[in-house]
């Protein structure tokens, strides 16, 4: 599990986010808007769960991802096609 401040992100998010920074794998729609920094939609496909920690993906793909992988979807879709 991430803390960031009083959010944490759940300990089953954290195989796929690292599966999409470790092994170039596409994740889920949550995960993909977050990553995309699409708010909008981060927040329409997040249960209650994700959607109340919202600030702690922000803060681990801030603070512990390369940002190479994340900030936007280009960003995203290059990540996942580079090798």
């Amino acid at each position: 599990m991430y803390k960031f401040q009083k959010y944490h992100i759940p300990e089953r998010m954290m195989p796929a986010i690292k599966r999409y920074i470790d092994n170039r794998q596409k994740p889920g729609d949550f995960l993909q808007a977050v990553i995309s920094n699409n708010l909008k939609e981060a927040v329409w496909y997040a249960d209650d769960d994700n959607i109340y920690n919202l600030p702690a993906y922000v803060g681990y793909f801030h603070n512990e991802a390369p940002s190479t992988c994340w900030g936007s979807k280009e960003k995203m879709d290059k990540w996942l096609s580079t090798n």
